[in-house]
């Protein structure tokens, strides 16, 4: 299994790839999964690229398909296609990494030359540096939120 942590700077080419970082890459080998293949997509709530192992993707669909029914409810049809519009399977290239992100996802999330990513555990995001700085929650809402969801259980 290949949990992902941590965060690392990088660069698009003119080319519209990224190497992905060593630490990550690393993380793919210990999980066993050197030259796995990764979905890429545009993140559902905020600015940014999320990256998944193809295997941890699948679970995570079926999960979500399982609490719809797309072919008998239009509107979870409509959910369902507009949830995988925008997918893309990679392999990252050669002992480099690099991935070849499509140009219509670096857009959306306003990524021109450098990038971050963010290892969130089950997946990889990639993000516009201004775009994540702006994004992260201040210290007291991490605090406030950790406490509400303290009380969960």
């Amino acid at each position: 299994m290949v949990r992902f942590y941590g965060t690392a700077s990088g660069k698009v080419d003119d080319k519209g790839r990224i190497v992905l970082p060593a630490i990550f890459r690393d993380a793919m080998v210990r999980g066993g999964s050197e030259n796995m293949t990764l979905i890429v997509k545009k993140n559902v709530q905020q600015c940014c690229i999320d990256i998944f192992p193809a295997e941890e993707w699948e679970n995570r669909s079926e999960k979500v398909l399982a609490g719809i029914d797309p072919e008998l409810n239009t509107e979870d049809a409509d959910f369902w296609t507009k949830y995988n519009d925008g997918v893309y399977t990679l392999v990252p290239d050669g002992k480099l990494g690099r991935l070849n992100i499509p140009s219509e996802l670096l857009a959306n999330a306003g990524i021109t030359k450098e990038v971050v990513f963010g290892g969130v555990g089950y997946k990889l995001q990639i993000w516009n540096p201004e775009t994540r700085s702006a994004s992260l929650l201040t210290d007291e809402k991490f605090k406030q939120t950790a406490s509400r969801l303290s009380e969960r259980k």
